[in-house]
């Protein structure tokens, strides 16, 4: 006699199925937005000069005074405008020094104001940052008594890093030297003894690796935040990873050693250093295919400091051509849609 198998055995798959084919299918719940964070509002010392806006007139009534004028050019909270603010001018120990050589003013790289620059140029704040190419929040230009600028500094400064600029503009060392020489005259408070890294390589021919990414890391027996960049950035897995696209070399920028930069001269990385106007240590300076594309010659936390690298690294910039804030903005969107934060103070 046949097996027969219960009715209900029959329609349990049967039952499943249909539920299958006609279950509505619902999409899963879309991740939460990720936050942008770590912007910090600076709230500027109440001696900073205030200004009509009229930048020939502030010159000549500094140099009356016999003071050197800052221009300096901040953004709502930038993290690194307030650490700067904070250390270099409201409790530094030259701030009396600053107030007694210099007229600070301070401009919004995004502001409307209507700045008179010279005789020729009447533009708002944020025309002016982009006439005077400000690619890194805080910038610091210092100007002469005619006005002309005599040093820009790009980005945050450390304390001592910041106290020799001041020295070198107040004693008018521009006049006979670079800041760069003129930091090296000066004793080390401390020397920097010069780091190993896994990824480090020793390259004296340059022009032979430029047709690929090419990351040349400046540093010096001065250098004030080297120990900072080896001990944070560089043993982070995220930034050792986006490292892999580079060939990546160290260059003393004290060094009279022969090299051959990577447009083929033939040089030093004291001359090269200075030929690019790299004052910073440790600076970075990023090349493809030949040509620089991007460097970092100021303080820059986690995510600048590896989305920078990617936008070279990876060739990004072919595709954003316009600016690396063109990428850097679409990539900020894509990881908060995605549901992850953004810390811009880490």
């Amino acid at each position: 006699m046949p097996n027969r198998v219960p009715m209900y055995r029959k329609l349990i798959p049967m039952l499943c199925l249909s539920l299958t084919l006609v279950w509505p299918v619902l999409d899963a719940a879309p991740a939460a937005r990720g936050k942008v964070t770590g912007g910090v509002a600076s709230e500027h010392p109440e001696w900073f000069k205030e200004s009509f806006l009229d930048i020939a007139e502030d010159v000549s009534q500094a140099s009356e005074a016999g003071k050197h004028v800052i221009l300096f050019l901040h953004l709502n909270d930038c993290p690194y405008c307030h650490r700067m603010v904070e250390e270099n001018f409201k409790h530094a120990h030259y701030t009396d020094f600053i107030k007694e050589n210099f007229d600070v003013i301070q401009l919004n790289i995004k502001g409307d104001r209507e700045i008179a620059f010279d005789e020729k140029t009447s533009v708002s704040e944020k025309e002016l940052a982009a006439l005077l190419k400000v690619r890194y929040t805080p910038t610091v230009i210092f100007l002469d008594s005619n006005n002309k600028p005599v040093l820009r500094l790009n980005g945050y400064r450390s304390v001592r890093d910041f106290g020799y600029a001041l020295q070198f503009v107040q004693q008018k060392a521009y006049l006979e030297t670079t800041l760069s020489r003129f930091i090296e005259s000066r004793p080390p408070a401390k020397q920097y003894s010069f780091r190993d890294h896994p990824q480090l390589q020793q390259i004296t021919d340059l022009q032979a690796v430029a047709g690929e990414p090419l990351a040349i890391l400046f540093e010096d027996s001065s250098c004030d935040l080297c120990d900072e960049l080896h001990d944070g950035h560089l043993q982070q897995p995220s930034i050792r990873s986006v490292l892999e696209h580079f060939t990546f070399v160290r260059l003393d920028a004290r060094a009279s050693t022969p090299i051959i930069d990577p447009e083929g001269n033939h040089t030093t990385p004291r001359e090269f250093a200075e030929k690019l106007g790299l004052s910073y240590r440790p600076g970075i300076v990023l090349y493809d295919r030949g040509k620089e594309v991007s460097r970092i010659d100021g303080l820059l936390y986690s995510y600048h400091f590896e989305e920078t690298l990617r936008y070279v690294g990876e060739r990004l910039y072919d595709k954003y051509p316009k600016s690396f804030y063109q990428y850097l903005n679409v990539r900020t969107e894509q990881l908060l849609s995605e549901g992850k934060n953004v810390d811009l103070s880490k």
